[in-house]
């Protein structure tokens, strides 16, 4: 998953669909697994439905916040365990998505024209 260096040529059309499916194929597999945490994590501590817990995962993975009250100690402090890795996971899945995009559009601002 090696981009071009920017003394080299902007890389094929091709090249980039593929690097942008890689990217968002990671990103997306990130966003499944946070989501699994989530959800069975709130399930065990906080006792919900597993609709509910899958709710309250995809909410919180997010940023909106808490949808369910949460009753136990413990599953108010998975709760906010899970809230800051899920701040941590959200922009890592944000910055893999974009990054060949953006990677692409730097690149093609500093090369010489006859690289293009």
């Amino acid at each position: 998953m090696k981009f071009e260096h920017k003394k080299q040529k902007v890389a094929d059309v091709n090249v980039f669909v593929k690097r942008v499916f890689r990217y968002m194929l990671f990103a997306l597999v990130l966003i499944v697994f946070s989501v699994g945490i989530g959800t069975i994590g709130y399930k065990y501590f906080g006792a919900p439905s597993w609709v509910d817990a899958f709710h309250m995962a995809c909410m919180i993975l997010t940023g909106m916040g808490p949808v369910i009250p949460l009753d136990t100690d413990a599953a108010k402090l998975f709760s906010s365990f899970y809230a800051l890795y899920s701040g941590v996971a959200f922009l890592t899945c944000t910055a893999v998505f974009f990054s060949p995009i953006i990677h692409r559009l730097l690149h093609m601002l500093q090369v010489d024209d006859e690289a293009i």
